[in-house]
């Protein structure tokens, strides 16, 4: 099987309490390909300006990506600043500049309208929208979002919600958009919208997979030292789990819980190095490893 994400990717100036970088690799479509990509074959539909460092595209290749969906536009990338204080979970954002992605209209490519699994990475509900109606009916939909969508453009993300399999975001996303403080309710008043299934994303505290109003399966975060970075997090974690569940094509309830601990356990990588340093130094022997190490601490 393989895999199309629709997303953005930026250079990124991060500053955490263990250290500080400027201009490096970023994008919510970046670290989903990157992650995926150990799993399954990625197309990726983005853009960026001519400003962006040839390195970054021949790293992309070297992933197997496959980037004809990659749009080269006059001007500069896509730009994200933010500073993390220790509570690593709320980072405070300096600027975001969008430059060319400002202007961003997806082309879906021929080729890709008949891929099975669809990821609409975190982008205006609007475009989500129109690269679902360029699309052949995929075997799963998985979307994300965030605050400023759901503060903005509420309606056109409930017109989304409608047409999805999965609906990942993080606990204050559910909060916000349910008002709902408890999130087993926020996950009700989220289905009564559309999706299928949901996946509250929670940090440090893991994640909570949600098949309808009752029934929830719990997920812990797997505890490492020498977090350094963690931008990017959620979204590696999606492509684990999107990237796992092409590979397998088992969309059971069961298929659905084992591509979220792969999620998980991509996600534990990437936050121990800047950008997605870590996840480009992986190997799938490092994957399975760990893998089996959260089984072994999570059985009882």
């Amino acid at each position: 099987m393989s895999l199309l994400v629709v997303g953005s990717i930026a250079l990124d100036s991060v500053k955490t309490p263990f250290g500080e970088r400027d201009e490096i690799l970023g994008g919510s479509a970046t670290y989903f390909s990157i992650s995926a990509s150990f799993f399954t074959k990625v197309s990726l539909v983005a853009v960026v300006g001519t400003d962006f460092p040839k390195k970054h595209i021949e790293l992309f290749k070297k992933r197997g990506l496959d980037l004809d969906g990659l749009e080269f536009e006059k001007g500069k990338t896509f730009r994200w600043k933010g500073n993390y204080a220790y509570d690593l979970n709320n980072p405070n954002t300096i600027y975001t500049k969008l430059n060319v992605f400002k202007d961003f209209y997806p082309a879906v490519p021929v080729e890709y309208k008949k891929i099975p699994y669809l990821f609409l990475a975190n982008i205006d509900p609007h475009l989500q929208l129109l690269v679902l109606k360029k699309v052949y009916s995929p075997r799963l939909v998985a979307c994300d979002s965030m605050n400023f969508w759901i503060q903005n453009e509420l309606k056109a993300l409930k017109r989304l919600l409608k047409k999805i399999g999965l609906f990942v975001l993080n606990d204050s996303e559910a909060k916000l958009i349910s008002g709902e403080s408890n999130l087993i309710k926020a996950a009700k008043y989220i289905f009564s919208l559309g999706p299928k299934r949901i996946i509250i994303k929670r940090g440090d505290s893991g994640a909570i997979f949600f098949t309808d109003s009752n029934k929830f399966f719990c997920a812990p975060a797997y505890l490492i030292q020498g977090i350094k970075d963690p931008t990017g997090a959620g979204d590696t974690f999606a492509g684990g789990l999107m990237g796992y569940l092409s590979k397998s094509n088992d969309l059971s309830e069961s298929g659905f819980r084992k591509a979220i601990i792969y999620g998980t356990i991509m996600a534990s990588f990437c936050v121990q190095d800047f950008g997605p340093n870590k996840l480009l130094k992986l190997k799938l022997f490092d994957i399975k490893r760990r893998f089996t190490e959260y089984k072994r601490v999570t059985s009882f």
